[in-house]
């Protein structure tokens, strides 16, 4: 395995949870990995009646709740909005939802928890929690021969991006007379940074250093982007001009011509242990 000279150049600069698909970011200084990814990553998800998805696609109000963990407590915070605590350890009814194309068991988590979606973003809606006997696996056209399990995330464990990436995203924006935009609106679970950018599109491997041994994630699949990204996750305003700036160079062929940012990625080893901001980063190319 052949590993940049440096490994000390690349670090992982930052860590993000998502715990309710399509709602608010978390970004954490450390997580664990898990056999989905990070822990509690996409483990509920927001659904209408007949238990289907619904993202900031349909409903981009979902970008102004924000989550937050506190003690046995995942607490969600809205615009107008008494908080939300919901335990952890708890669920209502068993349920089934679906998920893109997968049809899944799940938990509902209760009469409280629907209404309080359903005031907020003005649709009678519930909400899942994923049941974590549910093997809910990635596509094998990607992850090879790794079997790669998913709680409600669109069909990865995790998203890596580069930061370095979004500065020249960003350039390309201010020449277009648009303002900045922020990573939160890729929502990736990892953000490496000491990378060229757009150096993320040939890596097979990374390994990070933990405390408590190597963790190897790989690189599978690059990410398209739908219309999420110019959604802005303060106002929940939408736009286009991320898109424009990506459709001039990142139609990517791998992907029918598809919109890219970030790359899928799974886990080959190092379930259990913990991820921490600021650890080193070693790389292998796919053409290593």
């Amino acid at each position: 395995m052949n590993a940049l000279p440096d490994p000390t150049a690349t670090r992982l600069a930052a860590l993000a949870i998502h715990p309710v698909k399509s709602c608010g970011a978390l970004a954490v200084d450390r997580a664990e990995l898990v056999e989905t990814g990070l822990d509690l990553d996409r483990t509920w998800m927001v659904v209408d009646e007949h238990g289907d998805m619904l993202t900031q696609r349909e409903l981009p109000r979902m970008a102004l709740v924000q989550p937050s963990l506190r003690g046995s407590e995942l607490v969600l915070r809205a615009p107008g909005m008494l908080a939300l605590h919901l335990k952890l350890d708890t669920v209502e009814a068993p349920t089934r939802v679906q998920v893109w194309d997968d049809v899944v068991k799940a938990w509902d988590m209760g009469a409280l928890a629907a209404q309080w979606f359903s005031d907020f973003l003005g649709h009678r809606l519930r909400l899942a929690r994923f049941d974590p006997e549910v093997e809910r696996t990635s596509s094998a056209q990607w992850t090879g021969d790794v079997k790669a399990l998913n709680t409600f995330s669109d069909g990865y464990p995790l998203l890596v991006a580069n930061a370095a990436s979004l500065a020249d995203l960003n350039t390309r924006l201010a020449a277009a007379g648009h303002a900045p935009v922020g990573m939160a609106r890729f929502r990736p679970n990892l953000v490496l940074e000491g990378l060229q950018p757009w150096d993320e599109d040939h890596l097979h491997e990374i390994h990070i250093a933990t405390e408590g041994g190597p963790v190897t994630l790989r690189l599978v699949k690059p990410c398209v982007r739908c219309s999420m990204p110019d959604v802005d996750p303060a106002t929940a305003e939408t736009g286009t001009a991320v898109a424009q700036a990506l459709a001039g160079f990142r139609a990517d062929p791998r992907m029918n011509g598809g919109l890219t940012f970030g790359m899928n990625a799974v886990v080959v080893g190092g379930f259990g242990l913990t991820l921490r901001t600021g650890q080193a980063v070693a790389l292998r190319h796919a053409f290593d």
